[in-house]
């Protein structure tokens, strides 16, 4: 549209605010700056949410379940003690108490 004169510009975009019930002065919404501030706000918080839970569930999670599947070999006891083990503690546990006076 073009207007010959400024005035009845300014007459149609006065009637384009009255039409709409919007105000110059007033702001029609938030801009793509702040909208784009809010997405990263809430996708740093959602990643730090999945940090958090990954530490505190997924991986220890994980740790225990391989600490079930690793196999160790069983520590072999002998069944009967050797000759080597039984010579070797020949301490003597009980002793007599010793009497000088022989009484009993």
């Amino acid at each position: 549209m073009h207007f010959k004169t400024h005035t009845e510009a300014m007459e149609n975009i006065l009637d384009f605010f009255l039409y709409n019930e919007i105000s110059p002065k007033e702001k029609l919404g938030p801009t793509g700056r702040t909208i784009e501030a809010k997405l990263l706000k809430r996708i740093n918080a959602v990643i730090a949410i999945m940090r958090d839970v990954e530490k505190t569930q997924t991986k220890p999670t994980v740790a225990m379940l391989q600490s079930l599947f690793v196999m160790e070999e069983p520590n072999k006891k002998p069944l009967i003690v050797e000759k080597k083990y039984a010579e070797e503690n020949k301490e003597v546990r009980f002793r007599e108490k010793r009497n000088l006076k022989n009484e009993l």
